[in-house]
């Protein structure tokens, strides 16, 4: 089995998971970045944490890494674009943390809000300063989230609780949603005009380093409390001090940083602000979910299943309506594209029935993933695939309708001239290729297949028929479709064996043969 790279400290249950699976999980920790580079080398899987970068330089190294897994959420450390170039498949653990993280948040909001920190540190000092700490109760204060995803929504479930009014700003979630959660959204500068506390809930991002900064702060209301549990740089901390300085900032609590750990830094003199070495994810329950989470979307990678946390395909979570056609789609794809040869242009993946109301991006995916693995002759990952179609001169269309003749579902390939249709039928989900090339057909698909197209005339079948008998060929099933305007059939036969190209030319020379296709997978 594979050999898996670990450069940090992961759960050993999750290693273990691995270690059952048959591969060789290969712990390294501590290594500098130019021995992590001569380690990686004939790895398929490197699994990390935060303090491991991942650099173009260090792929290239892996030239065997089919999947870097990161235990947690953020990816700062990995250069995900240069993966991607190189079919590597990046997985994350998004949900491991989440609830440690929002825990984190309400902790540093309260902490800050009645001078825990200051207090506590007052008292080790022999300080008895109980007039000093008067704080504010979070009771009818409002409390701003920014970025109202997977941890905001969980800070203002929380939130709520303690009787806060909830305002956000998030230009990706819908009013409907926000109203579900009793929040009200609105533009970020109203935002900080009405927050008495403001929570950041960001990525870090171009657009989003700096976001609270100086201008945020112009606009903010007197007293604001930022508390900042997401990335380190979405609070500018120069100009955090300078508000709290001012007296616009009445306290802040921050977990992460732009430079870590932290050094020399204003935020220091200041005892209203509450300072923790990016805790958010730091609690036993949430390491042990990440080491377990990333091990499984590993061992996901490694097997070419589908995998739920990759971040780096453009698909979304596979409905489990969908998730018995992904291998369909695959087989289909390859067969396809061993009956059609060289394919350019559009590669057109068609859904039709009950699957054509499903996201399908996945699947449309894994129809090309099928194709290209045939044709290209390097290794072909949901990653790279669209790329290597790209540099082919295919491009991959998507078509989905309601609507499915004979069938309930129907999956469909189509490229120039030539198509390809299968379904799944019974209560086993058995699969059946029922067209080829606009002629119904009904036959199981097979790794030795013959597409004959021939006259529509009495005795073809008997032809075929004898002439592999006689090269002892033996038929494991076969089907005849004749074409809806007549005058040709197509016959589809499964072997048990490949069909020597002799036997194939003496067909292709018999009259009333028009083309024969051998499908070998």
């Amino acid at each position: 089995m594979a050999r898996i790279l670990v450069s940090e400290v992961i759960a050993e249950s999750g290693l273990d998971a691995l270690r059952a699976a048959g591969h060789d999980v290969d712990v390294q920790v501590g290594l500098s970045p130019e021995e992590l580079n001569e380690a990686i080398v004939g790895a398929s899987a490197l699994i990390i944490r935060s303090a491991t970068t991942v650099t173009d330089e260090m792929l290239e190294a892996g030239s065997d890494l089919m999947v870097v897994g990161r235990a947690g959420i953020g990816l700062d450390n990995v250069d995900v674009a240069a993966a991607t170039k190189r079919g590597v498949m990046v997985v994350n653990a998004p949900q491991s943390n989440i609830i440690s993280t929002a825990e984190q948040t309400m902790t540093l909001i309260l902490a800050q809000a009645r001078n825990t920190a200051a207090a506590d540190a007052a008292i080790r000092d022999g300080r008895w300063e109980r007039s000093k700490m008067t704080g504010m109760e979070l009771y009818g204060k409002t409390l701003g989230i920014i970025g109202l995803g997977r941890v905001g929504a969980l800070v203002a479930e929380r939130a709520q609780a303690f009787g806060m009014r909830l305002i956000a700003h998030d230009p990706f979630v819908s009013e409907e949603r926000a109203r579900q959660m009793s929040v009200e959204l609105m533009p970020l500068d109203d935002l900080a005009a009405q927050a008495d506390v403001v929570t950041v809930h960001v990525i870090k991002t171009p657009e989003t380093v700096g976001m609270i900064g100086d201008d945020f702060l112009s606009k903010a209301k007197d007293g604001i409390r930022i508390v900042n549990v997401a990335r380190g740089g979405v609070v500018d901390e120069e100009a955090l001090a300078r508000g709290l300085e001012s007296g616009r900032v009445g306290g802040a609590g921050l977990d992460v940083f732009a430079n870590e750990p932290l050094g020399d830094s204003p935020l220091k003199a200041f005892s209203n602000v509450v300072l923790t070495p990016h805790l958010g994810a730091s609690t036993h329950e949430a390491q042990l979910k990440a080491g377990v989470t990333i091990a499984e979307q590993v061992g996901l990678a490694l097997a070419g299943d589908f995998v739920p946390f990759a971040v780096n395909i453009d698909a979304a979570e596979v409905a489990a309506t969908m998730k018995p056609f992904l291998p369909l789609a695959e087989q289909l794809g390859a067969t396809f594209a061993s009956m059609a040869g060289a394919l350019s242009g559009e590669f057109e993946v068609r859904f039709e029935g009950d699957i054509g109301g499903f996201d399908n991006r996945l699947v449309s995916l894994a129809a090309a993933k099928g194709a290209m693995s045939v044709i290209a002759d390097e290794p072909v990952s949901y990653v790279n695939v669209e790329s290597i179609m790209t540099e082919r001169g295919v491009e991959l269309r998507t078509v989905a309708t309601s609507t499915s003749r004979d069938y309930v579902n129907r999956l469909t390939v189509r490229c120039g001239e030539r198509s390809m249709s299968a379904t799944l039928i019974g209560l086993r989900n058995e699969a059946r290729i029922v067209d080829v090339d606009d002629h119904d057909v009904d036959i199981p698909p097979s790794d030795h297949m013959l597409v004959i197209r021939n006259d529509d005339s009495p005795g073809m079948i008997g032809l075929v028929g004898t002439m592999l008998g006689d090269a002892q060929v033996n038929i494991d099933d076969m089907d005849v479709g004749r074409a809806a305007t007549g005058g040709s059939a197509v016959m589809v036969i499964t072997t048990a064996a490949p069909v020597a190209e002799s036997v194939v030319a003496d067909l292709r020379s018999s009259d009333g043969i028009l083309s024969i296709d051998c499908i070998e997978l």
